[in-house]
């Protein structure tokens, strides 16, 4: 049994990994990564900052270095091949697929491309081009564009045995697609079918129907798609109906993991390409951007307070309450902007459904105001024991929550219906919303109710 294989999960074995590069166990490593895949190789060097990954990358298997070349993160990649000749890479995408060949030249100059493709099997070459034709937020881009295709009339023994002679099915193949003279997409047949069925049967008696994306999608509504109907393979064909690829299962895994991966990361404020071990300075000015433009949301909403500023003066309770006020409706317009911005990408969103959420947030934040607001009220009477100020924290706390939940639907209908991604924006509008109706009302009652 390997030393590693006691730990039972993928943090065990990263603090296992960290001990072999303390105690510098070479040969302990060597044998590690030996016995890793392409893809938990790629996971491994994704964990840890850039002056030990390249220590690492030594250690990665030279036949495997083009597989994890194209799962690791892009600037990790870009990283590794700046420094490489074209004839290095020419090496390295060697017995490579299309699809791996096109992350891997992602990152590469022009120069090196071209060096690369004129290096390339005729037929990998135009399956790369064809790949890096596409825009990087379109199915196009994730498909594989090698499938398995027969024309209709065909017996099944005859399908079986193409196959075979021509070695075309792999680990990832799930269905045979059936096309006519012009590759235009008629149906298509399971593995499974092709085998148990009357071998002198033809393919077109147990044809399925399909169903297909265009390969001009965006990523992020194929993603919702896929989600959805739980699918794990898909055809890919053009507008004209033409097949151009797959969607295997590794394919839409990547596409749904991505854009889960982009909404988080979207609803932060931080770019699409930051990972947890991004250097200083590129972490430092992908983040500035959104940092600023909540800077000026700040000075908005310290602009409304300064429009009160007798009243706190005269009463101290309510800067010392003011950051509840403000506190609370944040928090209760973020689980509905949550909720609201899963349903948009699941696909949940449209026509008469969206009056029905609107109705049930606009009471949920009404009846979470109402307790909340009760409960903060009791508080703040105890602390001071001014009723005027109980009075306006109470109605306060309640406006504030239940027009926070009505931002959290509108914010993110809007920006969609305007085509803006609400991941992106929604939060920051939605705390300045918050905060500005917080100060607002809560100021603006204790100026007419107690001076």
């Amino acid at each position: 049994m390997r030393d590693d294989e006691k730990y039972t999960n993928i943090e065990e074995q990263l603090l296992y990994l960290q001990k072999l590069l303390d105690e510098e166990d070479t040969t302990a490593l060597k044998e590690l990564f030996t016995e890793l895949d392409s893809l938990e190789i790629a996971r491994t060097l994704e964990s840890f900052p850039a002056k030990t990954r390249n220590y690492l990358w030594e250690y990665v298997p030279d036949d495997l270095i083009g597989e994890v070349l194209a799962e690791v993160d892009e600037d990790i990649r870009g990283d590794y091949i700046e420094d490489l000749s074209a004839s290095d890479v020419e090496q390295i995408v060697k017995g490579l697929d299309a699809q791996e060949v096109a992350e891997v030249l992602d990152v590469a100059d022009e120069a090196i491309k071209t060096s690369v493709y004129a290096s390339l099997d005729q037929d990998i070459r135009a399956q790369v081009e064809n790949l890096h034709a596409y825009e990087d937020d379109v199915v196009g881009r994730y498909m594989d564009p090698e499938t398995v295709n027969v024309k209709q009339g065909v017996s099944l023994e005859a399908v079986q045995r193409y196959i075979r002679i021509h070695h075309l099915l792999d680990d990832e193949s799930q269905q045979i697609m059936i096309t006519d003279k012009d590759k235009r997409l008629l149906g298509t047949l399971t593995l499974i079918d092709l085998i148990k069925q009357p071998q002198d049967a033809v393919v077109d008696d147990y044809m399925d129907d399909f169903f297909t994306l265009n390969d001009q999608m965006k990523v992020s509504d194929a993603a919702a798609l896929l989600r959805s109907k739980e699918l794990h393979f898909v055809p890919v064909c053009d507008s004209e109906g033409l097949l151009v690829g797959q969607l295997n299962s590794a394919d839409v895994l990547e596409i749904t993991q991505d854009d889960a991966d982009l909404t988080l990361k979207h609803m932060s404020g931080v770019s699409d390409e930051e990972e947890v071990f991004t250097p200083i300075m590129r972490s430092t000015k992908s983040r500035g951007i959104w940092l600023g433009i909540n800077l000026l949301t700040a000075f908005l909403a310290a602009f409304v307070i300064g429009q009160f500023e007798a009243v706190l003066d005269q009463i101290v309770a309510l800067a010392i309450l003011m950051p509840v006020v403000a506190s609370m409706g944040g928090i209760a317009g973020s689980q509905t902007l949550t909720v609201v911005i899963r349903g948009i990408a699941l696909g949940q969103l449209a026509g008469n459904n969206i009056k029905w959420l609107y109705n049930k947030e606009m009471w949920v934040g009404m009846s979470n105001g109402l307790v909340w607001a009760l409960v903060v009220g009791l508080i703040a009477h105890i602390w001071f024991g001014d009723a005027m100020i109980t009075l306006v924290i109470t109605l306060a706390i309640f406006i504030n929550m239940s027009l926070a939940n009505v931002a959290g639907v509108l914010i993110p209908l809007v920006l969609k219906k305007l085509q803006i991604d609400p991941a992106l924006s929604g939060a920051v509008i939605l705390t300045t919303v918050t905060d500005v109706v917080g100060f607002l009302s809560f100021l603006g009652l204790a100026t007419l109710i107690i001076l």
